[in-house]
């Protein structure tokens, strides 16, 4: 069962479109569910995120996830931003069931996305930030399918 804070997120996203001429943009995808999750970022000369919005293409958590995670880094420090997690959102969202916690893990990627595509647009770096995935099961183990 969903939490009235995820239906809410859900059925009433926060901040959902796009910024053109974003400062950051990231994109991640989950290709074991087909969930794909863009977020922009438009941040200040005092490295304040002004605005943020997404765009989410996948479930009701994943809509729900990419919400809360735009409100809990919106005005915030770019230092402050890398400290959203999907614990973070999950927590935010009075927590997912077990099979949907990949969601709150496209979010942090999403925004750590972002947040790199806006240090290489910039030249700067961002302690704690490494190099996106695209995808959130890359460098994981293959498993083997049987047809």
């Amino acid at each position: 069962m969903y939490s009235e804070k995820v239906m809410d997120h859900f059925q009433h996203p926060r901040n959902m479109g796009e910024i053109e001429g974003a400062s950051g943009v990231g994109t991640v995808g989950n290709a074991k569910c087909g969930d794909i999750m863009r977020i922009y970022l438009d941040i200040d000369e005092n490295q304040i995120i002004q605005d943020v919005k997404f765009k989410t293409f996948g479930c009701g958590a994943a809509v729900a996830t990419s919400s809360m995670a735009t409100e809990l880094v919106k005005g915030k420090n770019i230092k402050e931003a890398m400290q959203v997690t999907n614990k973070a959102v999950m927590e935010a969202l009075d927590g997912l069931p077990p099979v949907k916690v990949h969601c709150s893990l496209l979010a942090e990627e999403a925004i750590h996305a972002a947040l790199w595509d806006y240090a290489e647009k910039n030249g700067i770096k961002i302690e704690g930030l490494e190099k996106p995935k695209s995808d959130i099961h890359e460098g994981e183990e293959e498993e083997e399918e049987e047809y």
